[in-house]
């Protein structure tokens, strides 16, 4: 049996939105990491590699290096998120843009594939298609609102997930943070006749994120527990689909887990809203904290069109998609 978590959470991880301060989580990028930064893009510019050949050793960049050692830090013993403001992308070579975020996301864990196919930066942007079930599109190739998930929930999760804001949307958009361990303390409150069958697994769509010929689902549990601390694999939209592709019908049990979850998860006052700025990198504890934005609608012109720019990070493993 599962190990289940009978304590309530109470340290800086378990927050509400409407007890944290305006600017909690804000990293704000100085001047000493910025001219680090722009040393790093004149050596760029001098010795063009790809993204993905570059690491931080080979450059001096020790401002850089302490601030996002304050950030991991904060990231797992503290609030569980970040927002770094900003890097000035006006200011700076656009070939060089996901190179320094590459290399500040590099100071914080091994980068890794966010697709079976090794792709390592990922661009997060509407493609026009739909998230069916079986259909292998995910929502972030599309405008649609999400609700809250960790990513990766189906296969091997990252541990952090950094979302870099290239170009907002024209409306809309707004960005999304819930803390999962104030959500399990609600729902021990609350439901406390689900919280058994959110630790036992659940199918997961694996939105073709598989070698061919593999499973199409696979079964993970939502909380996981250590003794210490709990871990989440959630994604609500994904696993509704998981049952579709296993052509299953979810038994009631299944679904009051789910629906309990969704209407605590929701609640007002419990996830911290905010609007994501160009040039702003985003970075959270993808086991501990949900995240997710709203729908959005984007601009006329395909060269303005809302943009991000998504690398994950693990503390362990091989760079491999499934580790």
């Amino acid at each position: 049996m599962p190990r289940i978590c009978e304590e309530t959470f109470s340290g800086p991880m378990a927050w509400a939105a409407e007890t944290l301060l305006e600017n909690d989580g804000l990293t704000t990028l100085d001047p000493d990491c910025l001219a680090e930064l722009k040393a790093v893009e004149t050596l760029l510019k001098e010795n063009p590699l790809p993204v993905e050949a570059l690491s931080p050793d080979f450059f001096e960049m020790p401002a850089c290096k302490a601030m996002m050692t304050a950030v991991k830090t904060e990231l797992d013993q503290g609030m569980g998120f970040t927002i770094i403001d900003r890097l000035p992308l006006d200011e700076l070579d656009p070939d060089c843009h996901n190179k320094l975020y590459w290399l500040l996301m590099s100071l914080v864990g091994i980068t890794v594939a966010q697709k079976w196919d090794g792709m390592m930066v990922y661009d997060v942007t509407d493609t026009g298609e739909k998230p069916t079930a079986g259909s292998g599109v995910r929502s972030s190739k599309t405008n649609a609102g999400q609700g809250y998930h960790t990513d990766n929930a189906f296969n091997l999760a990252p541990d952090y997930v950094a979302l870099f804001c290239i170009r907002p949307a024209m409306e809309g958009g707004e960005s999304g943070l819930v803390s999962f361990e104030t959500v399990h303390n609600r729902l021990r409150e609350r439901h406390p006749e689900v919280l058994p069958r959110l630790y036992e697994k659940f199918w997961f769509d694996r939105q073709h994120e598989h070698a061919p010929g593999d499973a199409a689902a696979s079964q993970m549990p939502v909380f996981e527990y250590d003794g210490s601390a709990i871990k989440v694999n959630h994604a609500t939209w994904i696993i509704r689909n998981g049952y579709k592709v296993k052509g299953i019908d979810m038994d009631p049990e299944t679904a009051q887990a789910l629906d309990a979850l969704d209407e605590v998860m929701e609640a007002p006052g419990l996830g911290k809203r905010f609007m994501f700025e160009r040039g702003q990198i985003q970075i959270v504890n993808n086991r501990r904290l949900g995240h997710r934005r709203t729908e959005f609608k984007d601009w006329p012109d395909v060269d303005q069109r809302r943009r991000l720019v998504r690398i994950w990070v693990r503390n362990s493993g091989r760079p491999f998609y499934l580790g």
